[in-house]
């Protein structure tokens, strides 16, 4: 598919952003950290909406690098490579809990085996609330909701961009995006007003929507605009001042911050538009990482101790990390024990994967589809996000 003339490359084009694989290992930190000692990081989940935001930016980064780099963009093969990416990883996982809980009923695995088709399928957000009929949720495959999530918007996302980059300016499309995410905000009002569970709101793959659709409008807006032009300045201050703030507030409500469970009024006010909220943060910090990229902070993220397990093994701990510590339960009672033991084992999982399954498929299926693929010319090739 063919889109019309964009803007020049900008800064933001020409290569990996280091610090935004730290951030990932600091949200993917937080989960762990909600799933294993609650107490210590009751807000801990937001990781995973840090996680929305960024997967919106980079999916939509990949797009338009590829989009200038060669003119087009090979749907079919950008879906194969993405599955290359994911899946092999995931379907291990599944496979290694069904095997252990088949042969060890009595483990933290055991019982679990249904699972593993809803976790492989990227349906589990949808069997997580009951679309299937009765619902899920608290088994080890259960975090597998936020890729389901994901891949379920990858289905729609390209196809909807390279559509609307057809009729109008990467600038446009940016705030029709923004537009869209709006909507599903006012979807989700809907939904809480008239009752809906909290299983049906947390796991929607529409109640989510807004948080990648923000991500996907910053990453065109700052690839819309040109290195030392007034918009690029007027954004540098805008992050330089609301960066810090929304880091800041990521960080408190991390430390802090319990998402309501029970009715009442700050339930609705909160899955309103809490997610919306925590969005818009972690938008301003993937900006501010961007656009100050020799600020301090940038710096620090940018550290190899943490841009090289965000880049290699933050999926594969979100992976593993929860299967694991299910796991240790009824052979570690102690909790002292158990979560480094669960950190130090969930780390080993990690990089057994990306080893062994996630770096072989990847190459193995790049070499195969980039065959397919008009490559631009040396000076011209951009390092992946």
């Amino acid at each position: 598919m063919m889109e019309r003339p964009v803007a020049p490359e900008s800064g933001l084009m020409s290569g990996r952003q280091h610090a935004l694989d730290g951030l990932r290992t600091v949200a993917v930190i937080g989960v762990f950290l909600f799933h294993t000692v609650t107490g210590f990081a009751p807000g801990g989940s937001i990781g995973v909406d840090v996680f929305f935001t960024l997967s919106g930016f980079v999916i939509t980064l990949l797009i338009m690098k590829e989009t200038r780099a060669t003119g087009r963009l090979r749907v079919g093969v950008f879906y194969a490579k993405r599955l290359a990416r994911l899946w092999p990883a995931l379907l291990v996982l599944c496979a290694v809990v069904v095997i252990v809980g088949l042969i060890f009923p009595s483990s933290g695995w055991g019982g679990q085996e249904s699972d593993a088709i809803p976790a492989a399928a990227y349906v589990m957000n949808l069997a997580n609330y009951g679309a299937f009929g009765s619902s899920t949720g608290g088994g080890a495959l259960s975090p597998t909701w936020t890729l389901a999530v994901e891949e379920q918007f990858y289905l729609l996302w390209p196809v909807l961009l390279l559509l609307m980059l057809r009729f109008w300016k990467v600038r446009t499309v940016a705030w029709i995006t923004a537009v869209l995410a709006a909507a599903f905000l006012l979807e989700r009002f809907l939904l809480v007003s008239r009752g809906a569970s909290l299983a049906r709101i947390y796991n929607g793959p529409d109640t989510r929507a807004d948080e990648l659709l923000l991500g996907c409008a910053a990453a065109l807006v700052l690839t819309s605009i040109s290195p030392g032009s007034r918009l690029h300045a007027s954004l540098q201050t805008g992050v330089r001042q609301g960066g810090p703030f929304a880091g800041i507030a990521l960080v408190v409500a991390v430390c802090t911050l319990k998402e309501p469970t029970t009715p009442g009024a700050w339930f609705d006010i909160f899955w309103t538009v809490g997610p919306t909220a925590l969005a818009i943060l972690a938008g301003l910090v993937i900006g501010w990482l961007v656009l100050q990229p020799d600020g301090l902070t940038s710096k620090v993220l940018s550290h190899r101790w943490l841009s090289r397990p965000g880049r290699d093994l933050s999926y594969g701990i979100y992976l593993w990390h929860l299967p694991v510590f299910i796991l240790l339960i009824p052979l570690i009672p102690s909790l002292a024990v158990r979560v480094p033991l669960t950190a130090a084992l969930t780390v080993l999982m990690a990089y057994g994967s990306f080893r062994f399954v996630e770096k072989p498929i990847r190459r193995w299926a790049s070499k195969r589809l980039e065959s397919d693929v008009v490559r631009p010319a040396p000076e011209r090739e951009l390092a992946r996000v």
